[in-house]
């Protein structure tokens, strides 16, 4: 019988990060949450461990792992996981937490991990925060945070400075605010991290090479799952890759009058300047646009070279999404909409004229390059 007990937390220790696979390769996610792993796992002063899961040969994949930070890597092989299943790997994730204890377990929220956190939470009788922006260990970078992110009155408020609970922070009430979660009294703490919200670090090779690797003996039989996958179809469209490009260009409610030419001003360009488009929520709420275009906390986080921000107020759900891009440009016909306070270059104006002139232009000085 297990002895594992989630409110022991004395019997916990370490940082790990769910290393998402698929076909034998690692997910950029991975590296994101590696990173940031990293971060919390040097404020407590414990190890941070990978824990990667696949059929036969995931093991080669694990090194890169300590590129970006991860002291150990526990690797589980078998080929019942060479592709994903939830009972597979809920059922080996649970066994190697109840084992080995880390108190703290962090999973990309993709598609897999919105699968697979939750019910290994529930098994593992813990708490679960979903969809995290920010992560704190430290309270002093957490009160920072709150400061600069924030209206509280931070330097009114009483702190428990030697608080060392994981404080996970998600968009809460569809954006509109943003609620700070801790689980003080079981362990693990778990929280699953929105891809392309964590910086990640530049990779080290000399890293790399120190990582131990740690062959976990894997229990897993037929009997263990419950679903038989009888075929994988992969979908033929294309999706927008908001996260890795180097130039968005976006568009909000100011298309109103003309969805179909904005979305195409904003395509032109994109074209130009060999990036990609992007969209506010309400435009997306008003179908002119997928959901994969979806930029802001209640879509995707992005850090573009150049982000362009055609029509968007400045709401501070959509700010939260693309702050911290390199260079953002803004257009837009109210002088003092909100999005100017955070742009490096701000152009009163219709976009319907704006745009047009802007690609034209950017054409134009590439010509005359060549």
């Amino acid at each position: 019988m297990s002895t594992f007990n989630s409110a022991d937390i004395a019997a916990f220790k370490d940082v790990w990060v769910f290393c998402e696979q698929r076909e034998g390769k690692l997910m950029p996610t991975d590296f994101e949450l590696i990173s940031k792993g990293r971060d919390l796992a040097n404020e407590l002063g414990v190890n941070l461990c990978g824990l990667l899961l696949g059929g036969e040969g995931i093991e080669a994949a694990a090194k890169e792992l300590g590129g970006y930070g991860a002291d150990k890597v526990y690797v589980c092989e078998s080929p019942m996981l060479s592709v994903y299943n939830t009972d597979a790997y809920a059922k080996v994730i649970c066994d190697v937490i109840e084992e080995l204890k880390p108190e703290a377990f962090l999973i990309g929220a993709t598609n897999i991990g919105r699968d697979l956190a939750p019910r290994c939470a529930a098994r593992l009788h813990t708490g679960l925060c979903a969809d995290c922006t920010h992560l704190d260990i430290d309270v002093a970078n957490y009160i920072q945070f709150l400061r600069e992110a924030s209206t509280l009155d931070v330097d009114g408020q009483k702190w428990d400075m030697e608080d060392r609970n994981l404080k996970m922070t998600r968009p809460a009430f569809g954006g509109h605010l943003m609620a700070t979660i801790v689980c003080p009294d079981y362990r693990p703490q778990m929280s699953t991290v929105r891809p392309g919200v964590m910086q990640t670090q530049a990779f080290d090779e000399a890293k790399s090479q120190q990582t131990v690797l740690e062959k976990i003996d894997v229990q897993l039989t037929k009997d263990d799952i419950h679903v038989d996958l009888v075929e994988i179809k992969k979908s033929a469209k294309k999706l927008v890759d908001l996260i890795g490009a180097d130039v968005v260009v976006a568009v909000g409610r100011g298309i109103s009058s003309n969805p179909t030419r904005g979305i195409e001003i904003a395509e032109e360009l994109a074209n130009v300047l060999g990036g990609v488009v992007g969209a506010s929520r309400a435009v997306v709420d008003a179908g002119w646009i997928g959901v994969d275009h979806q930029v802001g906390q209640t879509g995707k986080t992005v850090h573009p070279k150049i982000y362009v921000a055609l029509g968007i107020s400045g709401a501070i759900q959509h700010l939260a999404g693309m702050q911290d891009s390199e260079c953002i440009i803004s257009v837009n016909k109210n002088g003092s909409a909100p999005i100017f306070d955070a742009s490096t270059y701000g152009i009163t104006g219709d976009l319907f004229k704006v745009g047009p002139m802007l690609a034209e232009a950017i054409k134009g000085f590439r010509e005359g390059k060549k």
